[in-house]
């Protein structure tokens, strides 16, 4: 018999995420209070799980599937995310990129996959335009290091035979309102999503083909050799196949463990911007910006319900822990608050209203976690910080592997071998919180 004891129920993500605070409240959680069956079961309401409990309910329209999140969907790491669902290789380790690989091509075609799955999802949920938008994005530099490293990857797609448009420093003005950046490359493929109503409307859309309860963290797992049994606080889910899409929580329940890196980044959203500071600041109605420097700032000015708002993302925080607190917030907001200034100046009465950290988990060689762990126990985690993509990747092999459909990429994720062990504690924090801080300090003007 095989017993599994999970720690850290406490997700530790700091501050109400501001994407999920300017939707309309939520209907109350569903939460398990009971025993009850199923044939599968996954844990974990971001985009994997999202993702995989849909794949199974098409795989078998007449399965049972139970979806459990430890807390309510949208509050997670998915609903804190930057919202870029991107297509290209965009790997947070990388500090050029050049020529093809074969690799590349391979993981676009992959990432077009899930790219394709969620609009066909934003279809079939009649999501508006707001909530996921096949429109693009922009690698945006403000340096001569910024500006060479879109140019490396202008020249990286052009040889994978993508296209790419430069932008110049006169384009950039044209399309934010703000002079501040040298030049910029877009790209097309990215769908951009609100992540908060992305996650949450497609939880709604699988009402009646999935049994979603929030609110309800797996506490244990036990397999008696033929099904396993999860335990909650107050109810337990008897399945004979479970999904694990928790990504970092993956030590959590045993699995992993001194393999992982948790990194967690924060963001800051505006008030709604007055229709006078939109004049003033012009340009585009939206955009959506990511920085050319992996360190730098992400910035979109998006359409909320209740008017425009700029959202900036930036630092990265090591945690050996999955926990930040809420103290940790207070050592960014000058941070976000200067980096908000240096590019509009001409908006000096804009403050943020809401403040948030969110983790990402990585592995020092760039890999997932995927496969059977033990029989009938799959994963599918550590999305390396492309958790819309994937996120959403993973979670549709995952059930398609636990269901037993045949899917071209399966063989890619099983292929990937294991994280490699990083140094112990303190070594690895400290080690990590150098490193980090001297790549934001090299970043310079792109943070």
């Amino acid at each position: 018999m095989t017993k599994i004891k999970v720690s850290n129920i406490n997700h530790g993500n700091p501050g109400p995420a501001g994407w999920n605070a300017v939707l309309e409240t939520p209907d109350p959680a569903r939460v398990l209070e009971s025993k009850i069956t199923a044939d599968y079961l996954v844990i974990g309401g971001g985009f994997t799980g999202l993702a995989a409990a849909r794949r199974l309910s098409q795989n078998e329209p007449e399965a049972k599937i139970v979806l459990l999140d430890a807390i309510r969907i949208g509050d997670g790491s998915a609903g804190r995310s930057s919202g870029f669902m991107i297509d290209l290789p965009h790997d947070l380790n990388s500090n050029s990129y050049t020529g093809a690989s074969e690799a590349d091509i391979r993981q676009t075609a992959m990432l077009r996959t899930a790219v394709s799955f969620a609009a066909e999802a934003a279809e079939e949920y009649e999501f508006p335009k707001e909530t996921f938008d096949l429109r693009g994005k922009v690698y945006a530099a403000a340096t001569s290091n910024g500006d060479k490293h879109n140019r490396e990857y202008a020249e990286h797609l052009a040889a994978m035979g993508e296209k790419s448009t430069l932008l110049t420093s006169e384009d950039m003005q044209k399309m934010t309102g703000t002079d501040y950046y040298s030049s910029g490359l877009f790209t097309a493929g990215t769908a951009m999503i609100q992540p908060a109503g992305y996650v949450r409307g497609v939880a709604k859309g699988l009402n009646g083909k999935v049994d979603i309860y929030e609110n309800s963290p797996v506490i244990s797992l036990e397999n008696d050799g033929r099904y396993w049994k999860a335990q909650t606080p107050q109810g337990s889910v008897t399945v004979p196949k479970i999904i694990l899409a928790v990504n970092g929580h993956m030590q959590s329940f045993g699995f992993m463990k001194g393999r992982l890196m948790h990194i967690f980044l924060y963001a800051s959203m505006t008030r709604p911007l007055t229709q006078s500071e939109l004049d003033t600041l012009g340009g585009d109605a939206q955009w959506d910006l990511v920085p050319a420097d992996q360190m730098g700032s992400t910035m979109r000015k998006f359409k909320a319900p209740d008017g425009v708002r700029i959202v900036v993302r930036n630092r990265f925080k090591f945690s050996s822990k999955l926990e930040a607190s809420e103290q940790s917030i207070q050592s960014v907001i000058r941070d976000h608050d200067n980096s908000f200034q240096a590019r509009f100046p001409m908006l000096p009465d804009v403050i943020m209203e809401h403040r948030w950290g969110g983790r990402l988990c990585l592995s020092w060689n760039g890999v997932q976690v995927f496969g059977e762990l033990e029989e009938g126990l799959y994963a599918a985690t550590v999305q390396n910080g492309l958790g819309a993509s994937k996120g959403t990747l993973s979670g549709l092999l995952a059930a398609d592997f636990a269901s037993g459909r045949d899917n071209e990429y399966i063989a890619d994720y099983q292929n990937f071998g294991l994280p490699p062990r990083i140094p112990p504690d303190p070594f690895a924090t400290m080690g990590a919180s150098v490193f980090l801080r001297f790549k934001e300090w090299q970043a310079g003007r792109e943070l």
